[in-house]
């Protein structure tokens, strides 16, 4: 549970605390301080004291590091949902439950009315954070609620919140969207995207026939192309939407197609679509090689988890951009390396598409 300690968040975790207890379920209580604000440190102890009011157990998290000078709201997002991702994987948690309203999806719709690349919140989506948030996902319960009657709930109860004065700050878009009065927009309803279940996916290639592509509805290839290609290619952000709607048209025409797109390389013949990390990123100084520290999972590429029972290896791409595990000069006694690699992408893709619908048991 995400808590910042504002009305919203702490509306939701007092609900949430009640239907924990009744269902039987167990509740952490994770805060971030961006070390943005003087008050930082006194609104991680008042989260303190409500998750010890409840009895549940708590952990505060931090942005360490320079801030940037521009683009702040982003970075701290991002900042956030890494840090929440990570404490969540560590905890064994698949769920992380944060507070968004109706009035949040009204003013990330103001946002990108004005050219913001602000996402639209949905009440279940995958971590954003990658690939910290693999395997991790966000459910936020109250979007159809009112911030106001959260408060107003809250009030009834005899509880206090934390304003942050960042929320009245004019120089942040949000703040600004926040005294635009417009309607709020009906809760997101993207549906599962049924082209992500018909791909199939070997060694991090996203595979599908490019006929089932020509048959599609434009906006369903578009996205489908938009997801493959990020996952593939292991980064964590969409590329432009000029490139993806360039790139969805060629898929669906007669020739032989080759692109790049987000890191990942797409090439189109007469019968498949393959969407595969582009190995020209490793003499771009991408697909670094990584050391393998005994007996821990990482994370290589934003494409495999590798974890190794010995240390003294190293992960390097071969000619196509896929792993290769060999022993580091000097160490080892040549044979096979006593590695497990596991493809993140397909799993990726899937959650991305929306196809897992509920907590993963």
């Amino acid at each position: 549970m995400a808590l910042s300690g504002g009305g919203d968040s702490l509306a939701l975790t007092l609900i949430t605390d009640a239907w924990a207890q009744e269902a039987g379920r167990g509740l952490l209580i994770l805060t971030v301080d961006h070390g943005l604000q003087a008050e930082g440190q006194a609104w991680v102890e008042a989260c303190a004291e409500i998750a010890a009011r409840l009895s549940r157990p708590f952990r505060s998290l931090h942005w360490a590091g320079e801030k940037p000078s521009t683009g702040l709201p982003a970075a701290a997002r991002r900042a956030r949902h890494a840090l929440l991702a990570d404490a969540a994987r560590e905890a064994g948690a698949r769920v992380i439950l944060m507070g968004h309203t109706a009035d949040d999806r009204r003013e990330a719709a103001v946002m990108r009315a004005a050219g913001s690349t602000v996402p639209d919140p949905g009440e279940w989506a995958p971590s954003p954070a990658w690939p910290q948030g693999r395997g991790v996902f966000l459910l936020r319960p109250l979007l159809d609620v009112r911030r106001a009657d959260l408060r107003a709930w809250l009030a009834a109860r005899g509880e206090t919140w934390i304003e942050d004065p960042a929320n009245a700050d004019p120089r942040y878009a949000r703040s600004r969207a926040r005294l635009t009065r417009t309607r709020s927009p009906g809760r997101a309803s993207a549906a599962p995207l049924a082209l992500a279940a018909e791909a199939s996916e070997q060694s991090g290639v996203v595979i599908i026939a490019r006929d089932r592509l020509r048959t599609a509805a434009p906006q369903d290839v578009s996205r489908f192309v938009a997801l493959a290609c990020v996952c593939a290619g292991g980064g964590d952000r969409r590329p432009a939407g000029p490139r993806i709607a360039r790139a969805a048209e060629a898929i669906a025409g007669p020739d032989r197609f080759v692109s790049t797109l987000a890191g990942a390389r797409i090439e189109a013949d007469g019968e498949l679509v393959r969407i595969a990390r582009e190995a020209g990123e490793a003499a771009r100084g991408g697909l670094r090689p990584l050391d393998l520290p005994g007996g821990q999972e990482i994370v290589w590429d934003g494409r495999f988890a590798v974890t190794s029972q010995t240390a003294g290896l190293v992960v390097r791409p071969n000619r196509r951009g896929a792993p290769t595990i060999e022993w580091a000069s000097g160490s080892g006694e040549g044979g096979t390396p006593p590695v497990a690699i596991t493809s993140l992408v397909g799993a990726r893709l899937r959650a991305a598409a929306g196809l897992i619908a509920r907590e993963p048991a």
